[in-house]
């Protein structure tokens, strides 16, 4: 078994002639919590979606789990089955409760019957602290609940590595405390996580590595200490300046 969960080599991004990610090379270890961090446009979100192919490469390689996604003859139904992904909108479905929209893809990918999809369910809801919300509606719910509903819904298909698009971008700042608590857990239990976030405390706390992306390309990556707390690259210092001044609340 790999010691390297995600890897990507010369993995370069073009929406027509704009490149969006220029080269990209990066290894997440088995277990290790990556925080990606860098201004608006700098091919975060990209890099996520390429990742597990919701975009594909114009060029390079991308490898989870010792699984070539970027090979044309790549399964990759299969591959994803254990790649969890959270995105800055939560994407429940609407018409279904709480427990029926953590059973949907158990039953239908993983084939699972009803009762052992709804017991695992239930098992998820619990770990992001939600199990009196089985049968509510989504409409029911706060934006910090919906989304911790979203990460319950992506564990309850296990998965080896779980991304993260910006999970708190869209909530209340009152509720991104709940949210990051669920992803503290997770990192404590030994998930191995990809994370595009703004959230600089999160990712001091919680991060074994940190990357700074700017222009397509990782300007900067190491520890958070240093990274965050005393980045060597000018375009670092520029960022972090704006992103961590007080009359700042959000990154760009």
């Amino acid at each position: 078994m790999s010691d390297v969960m995600i890897e990507t080599s010369g993995l370069r991004k073009a929406f027509g002639s704009l490149e969006v990610l220029r080269g990209v090379d990066l290894r997440v270890g088995r277990g290790e919590v990556v925080c990606v961090i860098g201004p608006s446009g700098s091919g975060k979100s990209t890099l996520l979606r390429c990742v597990n192919l919701l975009e594909e490469p114009t060029e390079g390689k991308v490898v989870v789990d010792g699984a070539e996604l970027t090979d044309p003859d790549a399964d990759l139904d299969a591959a994803r089955r254990h790649i969890g992904m959270v995105f800055q909108q939560f994407n429940l479905f609407s018409h279904l409760t709480v427990v029926e929209n953590l059973t949907v893809a158990q039953r239908k990918v993983l084939r699972r019957g009803r009762t052992e999809a709804e017991r695992i369910a239930r098992e998820n809801l619990a770990r992001v602290g939600l199990s009196e919300k089985e049968r509510a509606m989504p409409a029911q719910l706060s934006g910090g609940q919906q989304q911790r509903v979203a990460i319950a819904r992506a564990l309850a298909m296990n998965p080896h590595v779980m991304l993260f698009d910006e999970p708190t971008s869209a909530l209340d700042p009152e509720l991104v405390g709940d949210v990051l608590g669920v992803m503290r857990q997770l990192a404590n239990d030994g998930m191995t996580m990809l994370v595009v976030t703004h959230e600089m405390q999160f990712a001091r706390e919680v991060a074994d590595r940190v990357l700074f992306m700017d222009g397509g390309v990782i300007v900067e990556q190491g520890p958070p200490a240093e990274v965050i707390g005393a980045p060597k690259q000018e375009r670092t210092r520029t960022f972090l300046a704006r992103v961590l001044d007080p009359t700042h609340t959000r990154a760009e």
